[in-house]
């Protein structure tokens, strides 16, 4: 299959021992409770060709998610393979669970208790980040539904992934940058997508989506003033996409190349994954194609 024959959104691509590991939203029923849910792996040597979808993860009967499949991002931790998907029911709060497998390929498990995300708030889109001492964080987002301006938010991880610890903290608003912008009337503004890279020169980025003053879905960047997530957070201006693109993330390739993955256009059922190369300066991130 080619890109444009795969129909997902969030794409995630796992490089592991010199195969490539691409997940994301099922395209077909992303807001529907049609069956069948669940996520799928594509697999590739070469970024260009992948096979047929690969089920890695099908619910049981007695799952708490009915809805709402979203953003599966697998992360090697430890010598297992972690999932990092959101799911919603109708008697539970959208969340993020943390699932477990022994292979990229799955079949993927219930690691964490539901979600890991706080009990009575509505969450999307975590993320796993190591600080540079190796303690895990959930980084995640507090839905604009529920608290009108979008949220940035971290929480603490035991060693083994299955618990968190103390309080949730604030990174950033979603109204924070100058180029951001409301997308309904109640002036509710969207944080989506968190993905964590560090280059070679210790500097951490944060790559996020939202909406822009143009109406735009876009790739946005932020960089902390003491490279950790509690530090203070600067939103890069320009974006690193300014128009009908997100949710993407970075990898290094087997020849030392990095790229940015992301869905484009964000319009249901036109979305596939897109590739871009990308120059890391050392103090900031552009497209280079």
């Amino acid at each position: 299959m080619k890109f444009n024959e795969i129909h997902i959104r969030d794409p995630f691509i796992l490089p592991h021992k010199g195969t490539y590991y691409l997940y994301g939203t099922r395209g077909k029923n992303a807001w529907e409770t049609t069956s069948p849910l669940g996520f799928d792996v594509y697999i590739s040597s070469d970024l260009e060709n992948w096979t047929e979808p690969i089920s890695c993860f099908e619910p049981d009967s007695d799952f708490w998610g009915t809805k709402n499949f979203w953003a599966p991002e697998v992360h090697f931790y430890r010598g297992k393979f972690y999932m990092f998907a959101s799911f919603k029911s109708e008697t539970d709060h959208r969340g993020t669970q943390i699932l477990v497998a022994d292979s990229p390929k799955g079949p993927f498990q219930e690691h964490s208790d539901k979600a890991i995300t706080p009990h009575g708030w509505e969450c999307l889109d975590g993320t796993l980040y190591i600080t540079k001492d190796n303690t895990p964080y959930i980084v995640f987002c507090h839905e604009w539904t529920q608290v009108t301006d979008g949220e940035m938010c971290a929480l603490k991880l035991t060693e083994d992934l299955k618990h968190t610890i103390g309080e949730p903290m604030l990174l950033f608003h979603a109204s924070d940058p100058s180029w951001s912008k409301n997308v309904a009337e109640t002036d509710g503004y969207v944080t989506d997508g968190p993905f964590f890279y560090r280059n070679k020169s210790g500097r951490l980025f944060l790559l996020w989506s939202s909406f822009n003053t143009k109406d735009a879905y876009v790739q946005a960047v932020a960089t902390s003033d003491n490279d950790e997530i509690d530090g203070n957070w600067t939103h890069s201006h320009p974006l690193l996409l300014d128009r009908d693109g997100g949710h993407g993330m970075l990898f290094q390739t087997f020849e030392g190349g990095l790229k940015l993955i992301l869905h484009r256009p964000n319009n249901n059922p036109m979305e596939r994954p897109v590739l871009f190369d990308v120059i890391d300066s050392g103090s900031e991130l552009k497209i280079s194609n």
